[in-house]
């Protein structure tokens, strides 16, 4: 056990959690990610798999916030009406 999780529950932190639920949590988290959903091999490390899983949060952050610009430049230049029903389909 690492010295850092064993200080965790040396301090009586509530969550304690087992090699195996992290193993399994690891193996969940590389389903989830299309750069090694795919890989030929089972055998990617952990710290590769947490890498990998804060890029694809890096790059759906940005790729939300071009959306989200690109609908602002789209509402911008839209009659008001279109502009109007997009804006409450959006709220809803």
């Amino acid at each position: 056990m690492s010295s850092r999780r064993s200080r965790s529950r040396q301090s009586g932190g509530s969550m304690n959690i087992s090699d195996d639920q992290i193993n399994d949590l690891i193996s969940k988290l590389q389903q989830l990610l299309p750069e090694l959903r795919n890989s030929h091999s089972d055998k990617v490390s952990a710290a590769k798999v947490l890498q990998e899983t804060c890029n694809y949060i890096r790059n759906l952050h940005r790729e939300v916030d071009d959306l989200s610009d690109r609908l602002s430049e789209l509402l911008a230049t839209s009659d008001t009406a279109q502009a109007a029903i997009i804006r409450n389909l959006l709220m809803q």
